[in-house]
């Protein structure tokens, strides 16, 4: 990694400015303008997104945007609506208030002397959906987009569920917004107004998760921001960025496929981070990479990056299983365009706890298979920040509990990219019921390292719209598509797919425990085959701007740990990210930040399970003190889950703000 001192352009930094919205709102900006563009306008590049520019993001945020600014662009990076320091009121992700709001950003920045009406959008995450989702109402001054760790499908594919099952992370994230919301704006940026505008975030901001919880199906709630619904939306030139260890890879491949103007994919070893402070590593240059596309799309430079492939992608090398890792080995490989124009295909066939080649005869089995609640103890979030151990363990400890189907060792080695798909044909008990499917890496030692996986709740088989309830031992044929993955399985290796009935608590659990049947004749693992080949592909090393200057005064720790009580059977995932207590000097503010969640189950009781977070935050300046504390709790039983919610608000030593919700929803088919 390497801190740029001597960019090509003096940087002009303004702390705060502010933008009017149409209704009188007005949203802050933290802005990095070369010095030439009062002279000279430039193109603009914009993130906008609520993780508080002021102090959340901020260090972050000096690695990038300086740098794009000192290479001739104007770097804004706006706080949404509600958050941080802008006026208003957060009320929930990809609102079309905020997609209008972005659309008036970009007419506000045309305007301004500075800037040459050309924009791009940059962001990720939150940033990167809103970036894809401000492209399909196609503002005239929005050029090109950089969208990392995104997703075209906010149902099928994001952080709330997968397959239509719930997530563990669905309460995580909520909670992660639920204590942002509880924030006040800095009165260093706002004046006296600090107090009043934190009482209408407290009072109205709003319990996202029981949103959420509403909407178990694929329903127009869900169908608004998915630019899915009409790829055709977006017409400017798109880089989709993501991380193998990232919850948002498969989005990559969807962008490649569908949208209709240019694009490229780059998918890396990485979590949940842009790919310069990429973890696992290798971590690229990636602000160089992005500078090609800028000057590209809105210098319009010739740079040579639309004569690269389509999609570039790390192959993972095979490497003992761990819930951390600082590298991944392996290399950069690509395809010109996306899908191949010669695909392959390997396909096995299932026998008796076997994977056997499809030319082979397989006999016909009937296999019962009912997973404890034990199983998904091991396997990590579903959205790595690599800030904790969060990657899954090594999978003989979730392998018990599922029904193992594996290959001899193999002869030759065998390359993945792509989305491994597994076909079932089953029998259920009751009428609700989930598969989670794995994919492993079987080293000669037997330790198993999860290459992919993927999620189905078993009433969302045909249509996550329309779910319907399964039929008492019916056959059924089901297809589950796990996550894409770029893998190697050397030679000796062998490959295992892993089912089972419960993956708590990265999916909440249906309603009962339930026994399938598994009949082998009509189950299949096709495998997205790819032959090696030599290939040429390099990245420069890092590269970034300086970030401002943080003490820390009391040291944070990360936890992950799986705590069994045999006396009282009972299991927890506990998960603490505390962040210590630390001073940004640019801004003079003592930061302290710590988040608990606990996730839990009683025996084998199905209504038993537990998740719950507990965050507190407080900021310091002077005599300036306040802190927030939230707690989300969700239980469940059979017909319905139970949310209870507290939001405690302190100024100094006095509680000033408190207020509890419990909420009954009725679950449907999940």
């Amino acid at each position: 990694m390497n801190i740029v001192q001597d960019l090509p352009e003096t940087v002009q930094h303004i702390e705060n400015e502010w933008i009017p919205m149409p209704d009188g709102v007005r949203l802050a900006a933290r802005l990095w303008l070369p010095a030439s563009a009062s002279t000279n306008p430039v193109p603009a590049i914009l993130e906008y997104i609520p993780y508080r520019k002021r102090d959340g993001s901020r260090l972050r945020d000096d690695q990038m945007h300086p740098y794009f600014a000192g290479h001739g662009y104007a770097c804004i990076r706006v706080d949404i609506r509600g958050s941080g320091d802008s006026e208003g009121v957060l009320k929930d992700e990809y609102l079309q208030q905020e997609l209008d709001d972005g659309v008036s950003i970009m007419e506000w920045l045309a305007s301004q002397p500075w800037c040459n009406g050309r924009i791009g959008m940059i962001g990720i995450s939150w940033g990167g959906f809103n970036g894809l989702q401000i492209a399909s109402l196609q503002p005239p001054q929005l050029k090109a987009v950089i969208s990392v760790c995104s997703t075209d499908d906010r149902y099928a594919d994001d952080v709330h569920y997968m397959g239509g099952c719930l997530l563990g992370d669905n309460l995580s994230w909520a909670s992660t917004m639920f204590a942002y919301n509880s924030l006040p704006p800095d009165p260093e940026i706002v004046g006296d107004r600090w107090r009043e505008m934190w009482f209408q975030r407290l009072e109205h901001s709003g319990l996202w998760l029981e949103t959420w919880l509403h909407h178990q199906h694929r329903d127009d709630y869900w169908r608004h921001g998915s630019i899915c619904e009409d790829f055709s939306r977006i017409e400017v030139p798109v880089m989709a960025v993501s991380g193998w260890a990232d919850g948002y890879s498969n989005a990559v491949f969807r962008l490649l496929e569908n949208l209709p103007g240019k694009r490229m994919g780059l998918i890396g070893p990485w979590s949940h981070k842009y790919p310069h402070i990429g973890v696992p590593g290798p971590a690229i240059g990636f602000l160089q990479e992005s500078l090609r596309w800028w000057d590209t799309w809105l210098k319009g430079k010739e740079t040579g990056i639309m004569d690269e492939p389509m999609l570039r992608a790390w192959m993972l090398d095979s490497m003992s299983p761990s819930t951390s890792y600082h590298q991944r080995y392996g290399r950069w490989i690509s395809e010109d365009a996306w899908p191949p124009s010669d695909p392959r295909e390997r396909t096995y066939k299932f026998a008796p706890y076997r994977l056997i080649e499809a030319t082979a005869t397989a006999p016909n089995a009937e296999l019962a298979l009912q997973s404890p609640l034990s199983n998904g103890l091991f396997a990590g979030k579903w959205c790595s920040y690599s800030n904790t151990p969060d990657l899954p363990h090594d999978q003989r400890e979730e392998d018990g509990g599922a029904l193992i189907f594996t290959t001899e060792p193999l002869e030759d080695p065998l390359e993945i990219l792509g989305a491994p798909v597994v076909d079932l044909e089953l029998s259920s008990s009751q009428p609700v019921a989930m598969v989670a499917v794995r994919l492993s890496d079987v080293r000669p030692d037997n330790k198993s390292t999860r290459v992919s996986y993927g999620l189905l709740n078993l009433t969302h088989r045909n249509s996550h719209a329309k779910p319907s309830a399964l039929k008492s031992d019916e056959h059924y044929t089901v297809r589950v598509q796990l996550n894409g993955i770029a893998q190697k399985f050397p030679r000796g290796n062998r490959i295992r797919v892993a089912i089972s009935t419960s993956y708590f608590p990265l999916a909440w659990p249906p309603p009962e425990s339930t026994r399938l049947k598994i009949h082998t004749a009509g189950c299949r693992l096709t495998l997205p085959a790819r032959p090696p080949r030599r290939e040429s592909i390099c990245f420069p090393d890092a590269e970034m701007t300086a970030s401002g200057k943080k003490r820390q005064l009391r040291k944070g720790h990360h936890d992950w740990r799986v705590i069994r009580e045999l006396d009282r059977d009972n299991s927890t995932l506990e998960v603490i990210n505390d962040n210590g207590r630390y001073y940004l000097e640019d801004v003079d503010l003592t930061i302290e930040h710590c988040v608990s969640e606990w996730y839990s189950y009683q025996a084998d009781d199905f209504g038993s399970a537990r998740g719950e977070t507990l965050t507190t935050r407080s900021y310091r300046r002077g005599d300036w003190r306040i802190k927030t504390v939230t707690r989300t709790l969700l239980t469940c039983d059979q017909r319905n889950f139970y949310l209870d919610a507290e939001l405690d608000a302190y100024e100094g030593e006095r509680r000033i703000y408190s207020r509890n919700w419990n909420r009954v929803i009725r679950r449907n088919l999940v």
